[in-house]
């Protein structure tokens, strides 16, 4: 099991820690519902350097991003970033990413998920026909999330960067807590803005960066925030986690990512997603809050009022916000319009839910 650089601050913290991609992560601090409130309400700190990110450079860089990912990357332009996903072959979705643009046409980052950067390593550079240079940066870079309402307001005093105005899915590359070239970037995985930052493990600038960060934001209310919660604010945003809610056999389409599949453009499986678009998608990701008692888990069946299995659940919890049960799940589209009644089934109880539109509210 690997260790991220801040594996020794989370276990001095009291962390809960668990396996987690195969690094060793906190989990959480002091109860996912707390955790959860801190960061929709003020500001929290996750250690998300488990993910991976690799360093496409040279001319042909653009080429192979475009022919690999289903956005089109060609509108990028430096210092702006942009949501995507790699398909295969069959229109699966191999990986779900973030596009860097670091100089327009030249060097670009791709950030993916921690249990995927081998499998996406290996299929960009069997698509790399151009000898584009690639490095994977992942094990040297160290990624932190600091999510929140009031995140830009407690971080400002750490860098000359304005990063309180920052526009959503754009990135600076600048002074830090006194560390250089640290890339700062409007992103998150939370719906309650921030930012993340990524900056090399060496000198211990981990340490010194986590140190400054808590110096300056705990009298402010600032917390450390494990995976537990990340995954219930995800959740009611919505937003798809990797190997639950989208996968090797989901295509993008089903999974409600039409808005990053642009047809416009050569790639990776585009005439097979075309036609899948001409034809009509057969299933359907959707968002569904539970009537009655019960909490709805990964790949819980979701039955009709006739006991005929439509779907299954691929993600569900109790939301700490919402003080109800939702979840994500995949059912055959002819149930997938707002109002329609189902059931989870939950043991052996049929438990009526209904679909609902995303983010949940």
């Amino acid at each position: 099991m690997k260790n991220t650089p801040f594996t020794h601050k989370h276990i001095a913290l009291g962390a809960k820690m668990a396996e987690y991609a195969g690094f060793n992560m906190p989990i959480s601090y002091s109860g996912i519902n707390d955790e959860h409130a801190t960061v929709r309400k003020n500001a929290g700190v996750f250690d998300v350097s488990h993910m991976g990110e690799f360093i496409l450079k040279g001319d042909k860089a653009l080429d192979l991003i475009q022919r690999v990912t289903s956005n089109d990357a060609s509108k990028l332009t430096a210092g702006k970033a942009q949501y995507s996903c790699l398909p295969n072959e069959a229109g699966g979705i191999i990986d779900d990413l973030i596009v860097y643009c670091i100089e327009e046409n030249k060097v670009y980052m791709l950030v993916v998920n921690a249990a995927n950067i081998e499998k996406d390593w290996d299929w960009i550079s069997e698509h790399n026909t151009e000898n584009v240079e690639m490095h994977n940066i992942s094990d040297k870079t160290c990624l932190l999330a600091i999510q929140g309402p009031n995140a830009t307001k407690i971080l400002q005093p750490l860098t000359d960067v304005d990063i309180l105005n920052m526009k959503y899915y754009t990135f600076v590359k600048g002074k830090f807590a006194g560390v250089d070239n640290v890339l700062i970037s409007a992103t998150g995985y939370t719906g309650s803005g921030g930012i993340e930052i990524y900056f090399e493990n060496k000198d211990d600038h981990a340490s010194i960066i986590w140190d400054k960060i808590f110096e300056e934001g705990t009298p402010k209310g600032l917390r450390p925030i494990g995976l537990a919660a990340r995954d219930t604010l995800r959740l009611e945003m919505g937003y798809c986690l990797y190997g639950n809610d989208i996968d090797d056999t989901t295509t993008p389409l089903e999974a409600g990512l039409g808005w990053i599949t642009k047809f416009t453009k050569d790639f990776v499986a585009k005439e097979i997603l075309a036609e899948e678009k001409a034809a009509g998608i057969k299933q359907k990701l959707v968002g569904l809050e539970m009537l009655e008692k019960g909490i709805p888990r990964h790949d819980y069946e979701i039955r009709n009022e006739e006991g005929e299995t439509i779907g299954r659940v691929t993600s569900g919890t109790q939301s700490p916000s919402l003080q109800k049960a939702i979840a994500m799940g995949y059912v055959n589209v002819s149930y997938s319009k707002i109002e329609t009644k189902v059931f989870i089934k939950i043991r052996e109880k049929l438990v009526p839910a209904k679909v609902v539109k995303m983010p949940f509210e």
